[in-house]
C-alpha cells in the first residue's frame, strides 16, 4: 500500500510538470504583449518597437507594444504585474517605479519588490542639465550667479529624485535661488524650457539632443558621471566638484512574477544578442544617447536591490516623500 501511494504521488507530480516543461520548450506560440510605461514616441516606446522587430525574427511571433503611461509610470507597471505570468506579457520599465516610487508614494498601486520578475537591464540613460540658451550661461557656476542676480525668477523641472537632491544641495550650500516645478512629461518639459517659462531642465539627453544641436538649449553638466559621446566637452558632476549621488536612470525588461524561468532566461539571452549587434547598438542606443547595459536576470535583480538602498537615502535627503 505504501509503495502504491509513493508511485501515485510521483505520477501526479510528473504529470503536473509536463505542461510546464512543454510550455517552456514550445514558447512562444502566439504574439507577445510588451507594455511600456510611457506615451507613444518616447524613448522606451521607440526602443521597444525596434527591439520587438528583432525579437520577432528570433522568436517567430510579433511583439505587440501597448502604451500605459501615467501615474509616475506605476499604471503600466501594475498592468504588467497583474497579467498572467505565462510568458506572453513583458514590460519595459525605468528605474523610477522600480527603485524610487516606493519611497515617494504612501500607497503604491503595485509591488515593485515582488510583483515583477527582472529579465535584463537594457540601457542606462545619459542625464544632462540644460538651460534655455537665452539665459546666456555656459556653466553651473554661471547659472548660480545668475540666480543670485535675479532672485525669484528661475525655476527648474526634473523627474528624478537624485537630480532634485543635486539642485537643492546647490541651493543650500551655494546660495542658488531657484524653485522646483512639477514635471508633467517629456514633451511638456521641453516646451517649458524652450518657452523660457521654466528655463532649467534635468533629464535624459535623448529628449533634448536636437535642441542642443540647434543651439536653443545649452548643456551644463552630465548628471550620471557618464561623458556623452555627442557632447564630450560637457563636464560630469564629479568634474564640477559635486560629490553627492549621481543620477541612476535606466530602463529594463520585466515580466509578471511567476513567469517560467526558462522563458525569462531565453528572453535575456535573445535581447543581449540583439543589443550586441553593431547596427542595432548604433541606431537604437548611441544615436539616442543611451548606453547598452544588458545583464542576466540574477545580476539585474541584485543591482535593483542595491539601487533601492541608495534610492531610500536619496529621497530622504531630498525631502521628497512619501506622498499620497
Amino acid at each position: 500500500m505504501r509503495r502504491f501511494l509513493v508511485l501515485l504521488i510521483a505520477t501526479v507530480i510528473g504529470s503536473a510538470a509536463v505542461p510546464f516543461t512543454a510550455t517552456a520548450q514550445n514558447w512562444p506560440t502566439r504574439p507577445i504583449r510588451a507594455i511600456t510605461t510611457t506615451s507613444p514616441g518616447g524613448i522606451s516606446d521607440v526602443f521597444m518597437r525596434a527591439l520587438g522587430d528583432k525579437l520577432r525574427e528570433r522568436l517567430g511571433h510579433p511583439i505587440v507594444v501597448e502604451n500605459r503611461p501615467g501615474g509616475m509610470q506605476n499604471i503600466g507597471a501594475r498592468a504588467c504585474q497583474d497579467s498572467t505570468p505565462d510568458g506572453y506579457t513583458i514590460c519595459i520599465i525605468n528605474a523610477d517605479p522600480m527603485i524610487y516610487n516606493q519611497f515617494l508614494i504612501k500607497d503604491m498601486p503595485f509591488d515593485p519588490v515582488h510583483g515583477l520578475a527582472p529579465i535584463t537591464k537594457l540601457f542606462d540613460l545619459i542625464h544632462v542639465m540644460v538651460v534655455n540658451a537665452d539665459l546666456k550661461v555656459k556653466t553651473v557656476d554661471e547659472l548660480i550667479a545668475l540666480s543670485k542676480a535675479k532672485p525669484g525668477t528661475l525655476s527648474y523641472l526634473t523627474p528624478g529624485a537624485p537630480m532634485v537632491l543635486y539642485m537643492e544641495t546647490l541651493k543650500r550650500e551655494r546660495g542658488a535661488d531657484w524653485v522646483r516645478v512639477p514635471f508633467k512629461g517629456g514633451g511638456e518639459a521641453v516646451n517649458a524650457i524652450l518657452s523660457g517659462f521654466t528655463p532649467i531642465g534635468l533629464f535624459g539627453e535623448g529628449n533634448v539632443i536636437g535642441q542642443i544641436r540647434a543651439g536653443t538649449m545649452t548643456p551644463l553638466v552630465m548628471l550620471n558621471n557618464i561623458h556623452s559621446p555627442n557632447f564630450p566637452q560637457v563636464p560630469t558632476l564629479k568634474e564640477t566638484g559635486y560629490n553627492g549621488p549621481p543620477s541612476r536612470g535606466w530602463y529594463g525588461l520585466f515580466a509578471p512574477a511567476g513567469t517560467p524561468r526558462p522563458i525569462v532566461d531565453r528572453l535575456a539571452k535573445e535581447v543581449a544578442a540583439i543589443v550586441a549587434e553593431p547596427d542595432f547598438a548604433q541606431r537604437q542606443l548611441k544615436d539616442r544617447s543611451l548606453v547598452g547595459a544588458t545583464n542576466t536576470p540574477d545580476a539585474f535583480a541584485a543591482e535593483i536591490v542595491e539601487d533601492r538602498k541608495v534610492a531610500e537615502q536619496v529621497v530622504k535627503a531630498a525631502g521628497m516623500g512619501p506622498e499620497e
